[in-house]
């Protein structure tokens, strides 16, 4: 099995598949930093279109594109394969990467189940060995304002957690769903609690640890799509923590935003697509030292959350031959709770942590089968045509 640790030192050799829009537009300018920087290199694409993955070779200095993912793996032997595919390609495409002895950074949403998710881990290295792991892009938990917060809650220092909110409300017209693949459970896996809010979820989960229990409602209020484009959850942390979550693509004055409230202060994070120091703010309670309030404010040089903050950290990881962050168990837990959170949803039941598993039909499909939710069953005719 090959893995970075034989060589710590040499270049890692990283693939795109997929040359659309994230590729384009956070991939390669990730990769690329840390080319230039010595560490890496791009050494090919892969893409379905012959004309896209010329013209994503082109502009990227890529050197080699191809249209077969197996093919491209057995000649070129890259070290670490980013998917920036549609979710319903990436159990597959994954595995064969890990296969042939690569690591795997994968586009959230990670894969459309939590079936597909443990066929992926399976194919995993073994601990001792190093790898191959892959990781799922969860860049919102990576830079210095997540790190600092992470710490401080951590630590202690902001008391215990309390209160929490995580919103992502978006806006997303008819426009945006006339791509094919888009508010269908078999190609795009979810609505809004999957493919949109799982970062702000995800990065939740971070800060405050295991959840206990979820109880949701969704709704499919103005798409004409198969998944929601609303949902509502409330959800128990291990800790006791009570938070509300929220997802929407209804809403045209967009934001992304999280707040703890803890003990001793209240933390908020105000942002859209991505966040820095700057976007973070950090309330005392009364009583609390004005020096300890300002140390709490001191979030060090800034590091904004992004593809290349996650991406340096992944790499430092290939290197070392260790499990990285938002892989295995830690980049299970968010599809756990949106699997969750859409089963309590289309049931009227509370769900909690580890409910699901084989045999549940939520294990299988977000939509569970559920009456209402579920595709309708293909016409004799549509299954001829």
């Amino acid at each position: 099995m090959r893995t970075s640790r034989d060589a710590p030192t040499r270049r890692i050799r990283a693939a795109v598949v997929g040359t659309g829009a994230i590729a384009a537009g956070s991939h390669l300018p990730a990769l690329a930093a840390l080319a230039a920087e010595g560490g890496l290199e791009v050494v090919a694409a892969v893409d379905v279109d012959t004309g896209a993955v010329q013209r994503f070779c082109a502009d990227g200095g890529v050197p080699h594109g191809y249209t077969d993912l197996g093919r491209m793996l057995a000649e070129q032997r890259p070290d670490l394969v980013c998917i920036c595919t549609p979710p319903t390609l990436h159990r597959e495409q994954t595995v064969a990467a890990l296969r042939a002895g690569a690591w795997v950074w994968c586009e959230k949403p990670p894969v459309p189940s939590l079936a597909d998710f443990d066929a992926v881990e399976a194919e995993e290295g073994q601990e001792d060995d190093g790898g191959p792991y892959a990781s799922i892009v969860f860049q919102h938990r990576f830079g210095s304002g997540a790190r600092h917060v992470r710490r401080l809650i951590a630590d202690g220092a902001l008391g215990r957690p309390l209160v929490a909110h995580c919103q992502t409300t978006w806006y997303r017209d008819a426009a945006y769903y006339a791509v094919p693949w888009r508010g269908r459970w078999d190609t795009e896996g979810g609505g809004p609690a999957m493919g949109h809010g799982i970062h702000q979820t995800d990065l939740l989960l971070d800060l405050l640890g295991p959840w206990s229990e979820v109880r949701a409602m969704a709704g499919r209020l103005v798409h004409d799509v198969q998944t929601e484009d609303v949902s509502t959850a409330l959800v128990r942390f291990g800790g006791g923590a009570l938070a509300t979550v929220v997802n929407s693509v209804l809403s045209p004055d967009e934001v992304s935003r999280i707040r703890i409230d803890c003990e001793r202060a209240t933390v908020e994070l105000t942002h859209l697509y991505g966040h820095g120091n700057d976007n973070w703010r950090i309330t005392p309670a009364p009583g609390v030292p004005a020096g300890e309030a300002a140390a709490w404010r001191d979030f060090g040089p800034d590091v904004p959350s992004s593809h290349l903050a996650q991406l340096r950290e992944l790499v430092a990881s290939m290197r070392a031959g260790q499990r990285p962050r938002s892989s295995g168990a830690d980049g299970r837990t968010s599809l756990e709770l949106v699997t969750a959170l859409y089963k309590s949803a289309f049931t009227d039941t509370t769900v909690r942590a580890g409910d699901i598993g084989p045999g549940d039909p939520f294990y299988t499909a977000l939509h569970g089968g559920a009456p209402g939710w579920a595709p309708a069953p293909a016409t004799y005719e549509e299954a001829s045509a």
